[in-house]
């Protein structure tokens, strides 16, 4: 699918189809964010400036807003950011696509990025298109968490809640195109640290 095609479709999503727990409960919602958030804590240094692309509807931004990090919240859904902010209206929100964020950030770099539930609908091309804006939006040595998973078996999202998963090898030669460097770590997710990109 197109990144602009998935845009679309989560931003007509009713919010019960946008994770599972809602159906569960709005209280499970919020605690399954709290959570995340708890594991993003693990590896990003504290009172760090951090960017939470894809933000929705706050789950997991606000959160870490509560720990002392300095969030800005992206998303290229302005239904998204309305809710996100009669959840919690000091957070500073940004309504942009990937290609936006460099003439919102200006020179501004952040500690640390994380996309949580972008990356895996997306197309291959998309994906690395947005994993490079990001990290370009990270300071050199800066932390990236992705969802950006891989399989034996890999292949594209065929809808914009499919999942697209990447060969090791792929992922490799990407890492090393875009420049990050894997990080060892026991969260769900991809952690990378900012580096040069190779040639």
């Amino acid at each position: 699918m197109t990144a602009e095609a998935v845009i679309q479709a989560w931003d007509q999503a009713d919010p019960s189809a946008i994770h599972p727990l809602r159906r569960v409960s709005e209280e499970a919602y919020w605690e399954s964010g709290k959570a995340q958030a708890d594991m993003l804590a693990s590896v990003i240094p504290g009172n760090a400036k951090v960017m939470d692309f894809g933000c929705g509807d706050g789950r997991v931004a606000i959160p870490m807003t509560e720990w002392g990090y300095d969030v800005t919240a992206v998303d290229s859904s302005q239904r998204m950011l309305d809710r996100f902010t009669e959840h919690a209206p000091d957070v500073t929100t940004v309504r942009a696509t990937a290609d936006e964020l460099a003439s919102h950030l200006g020179r501004r770099r952040m500690d640390a990025v994380y996309a949580l539930a972008v990356l895996i609908h997306h197309s291959y091309s998309d994906c690395l298109q947005i994993i490079g804006k990001l990290r370009a939006a990270t300071k050199l040595g800066g932390v990236l968490i992705l969802d950006w998973p891989t399989s034996e078996t890999p292949g594209e999202a065929d809808s914009w809640i499919g999942v697209t998963t990447w060969s090791a090898q792929q992922q490799t030669e990407a890492c090393a195109r875009i420049g990050l460097e894997p990080v060892d770590s026991s969260l769900p997710w991809g952690v990378y640290r900012a580096v040069k990109a190779e040639g």
